[in-house]
């Protein structure tokens, strides 16, 4: 394992190398240190506010005026910490002053002002003005007060604000530890400063991995694994983004909303996670037998009223099924942007800073503050899959259940899904670091690159795709694997290494409404942390240089499929103007179709090809295929359900159904497969919820040598948004199926429009005859009402499933 066959990296900068910070900016940040050193040995809030009072810029802002007094008297002790906290960081500019205290070079944003202390007006205006607010409130409190005056509104939310940032950042030291670190960063872009490193080498490598395109037979395997363990696996989502990009908005009330509630191929982004969650559990049930029901933790934020939108979804949908008590949410806070220049904090006007949310590295630090892992763990959750919601592709075949086996099965703490970058692309990669310290120790882990770090290590852009996805830094597309146990522990820390991969980014303007209302943007940044580099707190450390082949030995692993099975985003709005469907709705769109195609294909259905996305920029794909995920949702039980026929140019097809078989079916039009009970029934439980019980009185449709043809969908219609799947048709073959009706139709030609609705506990069956064809509706026996008159059985055969149809 000590064979040196890499060649020796560069050696780290040394510290006399490193160029010195922006002079501002450095003074800054040593008055600030200071200020926070003072504060942590602060053992009492008395102890606290004399530690602010003590400060030059506190002392200047709440000291000798006489409003000072009336404006504080009616405060808590904690709301006094927090705007002294606030001024002491060196943003008195958002309480309606502003000081200039370090001479940060340029012209601050447009509704800035500078005042000396000498002229005094802003500030005596912003403390009588302090004074006027509180004076209408009792001894309670702000935060506690009762609900009043628009102005007591203002500074109430001000106070939450503040208070959301001294909590979650108190393992930095709040709010003035907030600020040191966005200062730090700031400094260090502007002047590209290093920071010492405590690494004699540091060096990256190509991490390798299990590929599933070419271990079929392991990939199998632990894909089944995954489902094996599903009653040790959770679920976590970070949807907490604002999603500004897709500029979502309520069509009824101009409201802008998250991206969470994309209405994406005729659902909300969200309920397409649950489905997938649920497919997953169904093909649990078929194989062992056992109700499976994943807990699911959501982080969500107040941006565009994200956290109400959500819990609004889950009401309305009564929880998918699944019980309230299997959901958690938790509020992700909001932080402060900063100036690009000097560090200054935006405000949209006076008492109102301009927050966003923090990334969604914020999750591991949040989820243990809110007890997270603890309730996962109560559930008997071992590990947790981990998505974005804007990825509509990550649950394609064996990927994510692949990543979840070998991590259970392997004892990993941590696992990336993985795939070949797109030249342009702005994702991150990840690598095989690899570090010897000064110590001489040597440290290995598979790690995560951001795009915005790209230049300060090097990484080159990829030039074109390859046909591998391993010849250059693979995409980081957050699709994880994580232990519960490890990542609660650093989620648990009391240092900046519990928000991990800390960076300010500065590459994109700032958009937020302004005093009048209008939307405005501004160069600025906020603290942001990417929950992927929590790989690096599981780094494993050697005394020797390791040979190739170290990754099989490491807590952290990768694993490897072709991109359009990994991932596809629908993060921004296709503009007039854009030469890229790339993270656009309509782009995702089509990485589906060509699933569809090679899924298909492969079951000896003809099926369209999808060409370059260049061919589709200003208009529809060449057909619609939507397959719910409960019919695999691996491609290798899909293909047991379906065999030979055809799917014409121009058709559409959609199958909302599990217990399903296709064979020898020609469409050339649109077929449309609907099922109220498409994996199961619902039961109420003891609170009154309706639960889903996998395989009760599921519904059911079997086509035997059909060909169906009709005008389909009008391709011409301006009206057409096929990615949300909302389209106009001339005709269409529609079979609706309620509770757990069954449709049957084998050796028949069904031409023109048609709608075949099956009630409950009947069955259907569409025969051929001279006239064209005769529908027959007959009742299903009282004794198999529920397990219907037909269903597959799953069976495991070492490392695949095997399907065989039973008949009763």
């Amino acid at each position: 394992m000590c064979i040196r066959d890499r060649p020796s990296p560069e050696p780290a900068p040394s510290p006399d190398q490193q160029p010195q910070p922006h002079p501002a900016l450095a003074a800054e940040i040593s008055r600030l240190s200071a200020a926070r050193a003072r504060l942590r040995a602060a053992r009492t809030l008395d102890d606290k506010l004399r530690a602010l009072d003590a400060e030059p810029r506190v002392a200047a802002f709440f000291g000798e005026e006489p409003s000072s007094s009336a404006a504080l008297v009616a405060l808590e002790p904690r709301e006094v910490v927090l705007l002294k906290c606030l001024v002491a960081a060196g943003q008195e500019h958002v309480l309606g002053d502003e000081l200039d205290w370090y001479g940060g070079g340029g012209d601050h944003h447009e509704h800035h002002h500078r005042n000396g202390v000498g002229g005094g007006s802003a500030l005596r205006e912003a403390l009588y003005s302090l004074a006027g607010l509180v004076g209408k409130w009792s001894s309670e409190g702000v935060v506690g007060a009762e609900k009043g005056s628009g102005e007591m509104e203002v500074l109430r939310s001000l106070l939450k604000f503040l208070g959301d940032i001294e909590e979650f950042y108190d393992c930095i030291g709040g709010i003035i530890g907030y600020q040191i670190m966005a200062l730090e960063l700031l400094s260090a872009s502007k002047d590209r400063v290093q920071r010492p490193s405590k690494d004699k080498f540091v060096d990256f490598h190509v991490p390798s991995g299990l590929n599933l395109l070419e271990d079929t037979e392991y990939a199998s395997q632990a894909a089944l694994w995954g489902i094996e363990g599903l009653p040790e696996l959770g679920e976590i989502y970070p949807i907490g983004g604002a999603g500004d990009r897709l500029g979502l908005v309520d069509s009824d009330t101009g409201e802008s909303l998250p991206a969470a509630l994309l209405p994406y191929c005729g659902r909300s982004l969200l309920e397409g996670l649950i489905r997938d969650v649920q497919a997953r559990e169904f093909l649990h049930y078929k194989i062992f037998g056992g109700q499976c029901i994943t807990p699911v933790a959501i982080m969500t934020s107040s941006v565009k009223n994200n956290h109400e939108h959500i819990i609004a979804i889950c009401e309305k949908l009564d929880w998918f099924g699944r019980g309230r008590d299997n959901f958690r949410l938790f509020e992700q806070p909001l932080v402060p942007v900063v100036n690009a220049e000097d560090g200054k904090w935006l405000i949209s006007k006076s008492l109102f800073p301009v927050g966003k949310p923090g990334g969604h590295g914020a999750i591991w630090k949040l989820a243990y503050d809110k007890g997270i892992f603890k309730w996962l763990q109560q559930r008997g959750r071992k590990g947790a899959t981990v998505r974005q919601v804007s990825n509509v592709v990550a649950a394609t075949d064996l990927t994510m259940m692949a990543l979840a086996g070998i991590g259970l099965r392997c004892n990993k703490k941590l696992g990336f899904a993985s795939c070949e970058r797109r030249p342009g692309a702005t994702e991150g990669v990840n690598v095989l670091i690899e570090k010897q310290n000064l110590e001489g120790l040597w440290s290995y882990g598979i790690t995560c690159i951001e795009y915005t770090e790209f230049e300060k290590y090097g990484i080159p852009e990829p030039t074109a795709i390859t046909g591998s996805s391993q010849v250059s830094y693979p995409a980081n597309t957050n699709i994880l694997y994580v232990d519960l146990q490890a990542v609660e522990e650093v989620g648990s820390r009391k240092n900046a290494s519990c928000l991990p991969g800390m960076v300010l980014n500065l590459k994109k303007a700032v958009s937020y409404v302004d005093h009048l209302g209008f939307e405005c943007s501004a160069a600025g940044g906020r603290l942001e942390c990417t929950m992927q580099n929590i790989a690096d707190n599981f780094i494993n450390t050697y005394n020797y240089r390791c040979s190739k082949g170290i990754e099989s030995e490491l807590d952290t692993f990768i694993v490897y499929n072709e991109r359009k099975r990994v991932t596809s985003s629908a993060k921004r709005k296709l503009k007039s103007e854009d030469r890229s469907l790339h993270q656009t709705p309509e782009g995702s769109l089509l990485d589906i179709m060509r699933n569809a195609h090679d899924l298909l294909s492969r079951c000896s259905i003809d099926v369209p090809m999808v060409k370059d996305n260049s061919e589709y920029l200003h208009s529809g794909p060449p057909f619609l295929i939507f397959l719910h995920p409960a019919l695999g949702p691996f491609w290798d039980i899909i293909r047991q359900k379906f065999v030979g026929g055809s799917v014409s140019k121009g058709s559409e097809l959609q199958i909302e159904v599990a217990e399903f078989l296709w064979k020898e079916v020609e469409l050339d039009g649109s077929l449309i497969i609907l099922a109220d009970n498409i994996m199961g029934s619902t039961k109420k439980n003891k609170n009154g919820e309706q639960i889903l019980h996998y395989g009760a009185r599921c519904g059911r449709c079997r086509l035997q040598r059909v060909k169906i043809v009709n005008e389909g969908i009008n391709w011409i219609s301006p009206s057409n948004v096929y990615w949300k799947h909302d389209v106009e048709r001339s005709e269409s073959v529609k079979i609706i199926l309620h509770g757990n009706a069954e449709f049957e139709a084998k050796d028949v030609v069904l031409k023109g429009n048609h709608v075949f609705e099956v009630p409950d506990g009947q069955r259907m069956c569409i025969v051929q005859d001279r006239a064209g064809f005769v529908v027959k509706l007959d009742p299903i026996s009282e004794e198999l009402m529920d397990s219907g008159t037909w269903h597959w059985k799953y069976t495991v055969d070492g490392a695949h499933v095997e399907l065989s149809m039973v008949e009763l």
